[in-house]
């Protein structure tokens, strides 16, 4: 005896089934669950676009022959491109100094790079910069762990890398408005010092602010000539000796607040 099948009972007046009540729940949840706007996806790969060029520019530094590893991974994940008017925002990621007004410069990546091992920066060393300018030179020194007091003559620019800083996150960095031929006697010694404009001479102020066994990395020369960076270390007697690194081509150091 074959049993008996009942047919499927349907809801009057409909010709389908009745869906469960889970299936119902699963597809409302689909349809809460939000999609990337058009805006998003652009600024994802925006964003991917200025990582590849970051990483390009970092291979490019390495390729030149500075191989500190903290000085290479600091210059891949400080976003230069914030430090760089909006104008020139497309070449931030070029090997080249740029404007940022005022007549100065951002440097450019090589150099930044290079200085930053010259002087062998690392966590916890304090170093005085001399030319804050965008902030970039900073952040980079900041980005390894250094203790950054940096100098800016000009100002305007003063105001505008101290938000800046502030704004991305480098809270190890002070920014001065000061002359920076005398440094920054208050927070002397320094482990390290970064001049990042031409000057003269050495100022003695800079190398009275060096401790013992301290370096200072300082392009040297007239705007219209040649200029030299130049390596000072200052040994542990206090004696000082220097070495002539590269030609360079760095703005002038100028005097007087601004």
């Amino acid at each position: 005896m074959r049993a008996m099948t009942h047919p499927e009972r349907r809801r009057p007046g409909l010709g389908r089934s009745v869906p469960p009540l889970s299936v119902l729940v699963a597809a409302i949840v689909i349809l809460l669950v939000p999609t990337p706007t058009v805006a998003q996806e652009r600024g994802q790969r925006g964003a991917d676009r200025t990582q590849a060029a970051r990483q390009a520019m970092v291979e490019l530094i390495a390729a030149r022959g500075v191989v500190d590893s903290a000085t290479l991974r600091a210059m891949e994940r400080v976003p230069r491109h914030e430090f760089v008017p909006g104008s020139n925002r497309s070449r931030a990621y070029g090997d080249h100094p740029l404007p940022i007004g005022y007549g100065q410069t951002i440097s450019q990546p090589y150099i930044v790079a290079y200085m930053t091992e010259v002087i062998g920066a690392r966590p916890g060393m304090k170093v005085l910069e001399v030319g804050t300018g965008s902030g970039y030179q900073a952040a980079v020194l900041a980005d390894i762990g250094a203790r950054v007091f940096t100098v800016e003559l000009v100002g305007d620019l003063a105001t505008t890398a101290a938000e800046r800083l502030e704004r991305l996150g480098y809270a190890n960095v002070t920014v001065r408005h000061a002359d920076g031929h005398v440094g920054w006697e208050e927070e002397a010694p320094f482990d390290a010092v970064i001049v990042t404009a031409a000057a003269g001479y050495i100022p003695p102020a800079l190398t009275a602010q060096l401790r013992p066994g301290g370096r200072m990395v300082i392009p040297v020369g007239s705007v219209y000539g040649i200029q030299n960076l130049v390596l000072v270390q200052k040994d542990q007697d206090g004696r000082l000796r220097t070495a002539n690194l590269l030609p360079v081509r760095f703005v002038p150091m100028l005097e007087g607040l601004r």
